[in-house]
């Protein structure tokens, strides 16, 4: 009888650290940052969103509203993207379940991403996602009701967009996506339907947790 092989996964297989020897990212796609946050539709129903943003060149690559995430459900979104504008060298999580997942280490080895944890209790650790989501939350989330999971990814792609038009550093300085154009992402879309994008408008809601839209 010939020896029977079993195939076996290791339970670590993707080169992953816990923040010691960060640098600043000197180019557009070495370092992406990456958390889940909450939100919810006005019917009360939780939504968790899915951000991502470039270090060096603040562009968004998506902003990915579901009723709940797993570590697959992040990989999903996540292949897209980087099939769209290519692989970050690595991507700045924390040590929550969906990232810390086996779904989510098996695409980083595959994919030879370095997936960089920040430390427990240690938001600082990733301030470039932290500095997006206040920005998302004040001018998208604050600002809208989401009467339906659909309507929630419509609102929230639009206000993307928007974001990767407008600079981030400097009034004249370049936007998101004229950086990453520079430097060799590929560009999304800047129009639904043929209508170049506009600046969301709407009022801030008074409930710090349910959103208006204008």
């Amino acid at each position: 009888m010939g020896l029977q092989l079993r195939d076996k996964v290791p339970k670590r297989r993707v080169e992953a650290k816990l923040r010691n020897d960060r640098t600043t990212a000197a180019m557009t796609n070495q370092v992406w940052a990456m958390d889940l946050v909450p939100d919810q539709l006005a019917t009360g129903r939780k939504l968790r969103i899915l951000t991502i943003v470039d270090t060096f060149s603040r562009f968004s690559p998506a902003v990915d509203p579901r009723f709940s995430y797993g570590g697959e459900d992040v990989v999903l979104p996540l292949e897209r993207v980087c099939r769209q504008v290519g692989y970050p060298q690595s991507i700045r999580v924390d040590q929550g379940s969906e990232f810390i997942s086996r779904g989510l280490d098996l695409w980083a080895y595959q994919k030879g991403v370095v997936l960089d944890f920040s430390r427990p209790g240690k938001p600082t650790d990733n301030a470039f996602i932290e500095l997006f989501y206040g920005k998302f939350r004040a001018e998208c989330l604050n600002t809208h009701w989401f009467l339906s999971l659909d309507g929630a990814k419509a609102k929230m792609e639009e206000w993307r967009r928007h974001y990767n038009e407008a600079p981030h550093t400097a009034p004249s300085g370049p936007t998101p996506n004229v950086a990453a154009e520079r430097l060799g992402t590929i560009r999304p879309p800047l129009s639904i339907n043929g209508r170049k994008i506009s600046k969301i408008g709407g009022r801030v809601a008074n409930s710090p947790t349910l959103h208006h839209a204008g």
